[in-house]
């Protein structure tokens, strides 16, 4: 019987794609074993290929905070060239739509925040509607 080690290297090869093949000439071990702990270890191949996943987000600003925040970054540096330009230049024009264009951008990428109330009373819902924040630019 194959040590934890050899199985856990198992389980990170597969959450990173690789092949059986691959796999079986690594770690020394026959590709029917690797297909049975396959089916063993299915949960934490998954969990561990979602947090690669997330982790390449990240890192390529695809997560929904990341690409607010390179957004906003980008409008603000349009803001302040747009501030430095004489608004008669023609690239300030252009300037303006790619602002526009970023603005818009930001504005799918929206989120509607609701604080929950204690209650169904008038008063929580009252509440409830005094909490709930939209942000928009």
């Amino acid at each position: 019987m194959k040590n934890n080690e050899t199985r856990q290297k198992f389980i990170e090869m597969r959450a990173k794609g690789i092949s059986f093949d691959k796999i079986a000439k690594e770690l020394k071990v026959a590709k029917s074993t690797l297909i049975e702990w396959s089916k063993t270890y299915l949960t934490e191949i998954e969990n561990l290929k979602a947090i690669e996943m997330e982790a390449l987000q990240e890192q390529f600003y695809l997560t929904k905070t990341e690409r607010i925040k390179l957004l906003g970054e980008i409008v603000e540096r349009f803001r302040k060239e747009i501030e430095k330009r004489n608004l008669s230049d023609i690239p300030t024009d252009k300037l303006f739509d790619n602002l526009n264009k970023t603005v818009n951008q930001l504005k799918q990428e929206e989120v509607q925040v609701t604080f929950r109330g204690k209650g169904n009373s008038l008063e929580d819902l009252l509440e409830e509607a005094a909490n709930t924040i939209t942000w928009k630019p």
